[in-house]
């Protein structure tokens, strides 16, 4: 891409984020409040389960549910830090704000398990579960993969764990559960700069009838044995940018989709909606700050995936900027 064309771009990226700037001005509207009420007394709200939300994204999300009425139950996986995100959304939101911290670590079963049956004893279950926490250890230019078990383990079984213990604990209604994966454009299939090397594996990933946990599973365990072996980089076989993270979120990716394709039959009253978005290149600790949007911005479109109408909740699509994009 050209001067002109990277120019042309930036200008539709902004131009992007101007309109959702002012899409996120427009108030739900009372009959699209479908959160209102869903929980029988005291707590007379809905439950969202917000994961790895003590700092970035994760509690901007946080933040913005409570913000529109939810009660938040917000994770992480050190205590102290959540229990200061918590009472710092306390202390700057309205009167009605309602959020509670947990300590989790998606990492370790039995965190998850343990976390699992406080939600099903202190609240019946989850109407709304954002799977945010994560990792990545690379910056600027690097591409170290000398922590590639820990960012699957974090990124994709930890995203699948979750999944896995609060499936069962999704409360029906009407509206459907809603299921928000944080993901990355870094794990698309086909990404332009960023994709895998191994034709027939993007074509296995991308045809449902071979998609399969088993085939995400391999693949992931293919690149940390490779990563172990030290030739996980010789033929170009896996993205050449962050990869042990765009790995991981190729198999969140492939892993959504996959979940998407399990749940379409259900019937009405207890569907559930699982879909995945790119926040972008968001100022994080994560990114070392070097992000060109807040995190303020970069938690949106997974808080209007969480939130939108049930008449036009989607189910296994990827979003960037309130838009889908391909996977």
């Amino acid at each position: 891409m050209g001067k002109k064309g990277k120019e042309a771009a930036r200008e539709r990226r902004e131009q992007r984020r101007r309109e959702v700037t002012l899409l996120r001005g427009v108030p739900y509207a009372p009959h699209h409040r479908w959160w209102d009420g869903l929980a029988p007394p005291p707590l007379g709200r809905a439950v969202a389960v917000v994961t790895g939300a003590n700092r970035g994204i994760g509690y901007e999300a946080a933040r913005q549910l409570a913000i529109h009425g939810l009660h938040v139950v917000l994770t992480s996986r050190d205590a102290a830090r959540g229990r200061d995100a918590a009472e710092q959304i306390r202390a700057a939101g309205e009167p009605v704000v309602s959020v509670e911290w947990r300590q989790l670590d998606v990492t370790d079963a039995a965190s998850v398990d343990g976390f699992a049956a406080w939600v099903k004893h202190t609240h019946g279950g989850v109407h709304i579960l954002v799977n945010n926490a994560g990792v990545n250890f690379n910056r600027g230019a690097d591409n170290s993969v000398e922590f590639a078990e820990q960012v699957i383990e974090t990124n994709y079984f930890g995203t699948k764990r979750m999944i896995e213990a609060m499936m069962p604990l999704m409360i029906t209604s009407p509206h459907g559960g809603r299921i928000v994966n944080v993901s990355s454009r870094l794990g698309r299939v086909n990404g332009r700069r960023n994709r895998i090397g191994d034709a027939s594996l993007r074509e296995r990933l991308l045809n449902d009838d071979h998609l399969s946990e088993e085939l995400i599973n391999e693949m992931v365990m293919k690149f940390l044995e490779q990563t172990k072996q030290d030739n996980w980089s010789s033929g170009n076989e896996w993205p050449q940018m962050y990869t042990d993270y765009s790995v991981s979120k190729l198999a969140v990716n492939a892993y959504t989709r996959l979940l998407a394709r399990r749940l379409s039959d259900r019937p009405e009253g207890q569907k559930i909606y699982i879909n995945c978005f790119c926040p972008g290149w968001v100022k994080t600790a994560m990114t070392g700050w070097e992000g060109n949007i807040s995190a303020d911005e970069g938690a949106d479109t997974g808080v209007w995936l969480a939130l939108v109408p049930q008449e036009q909740a989607t189910i296994g699509k990827f979003f960037a900027e309130r838009r889908e994009i391909s996977f």
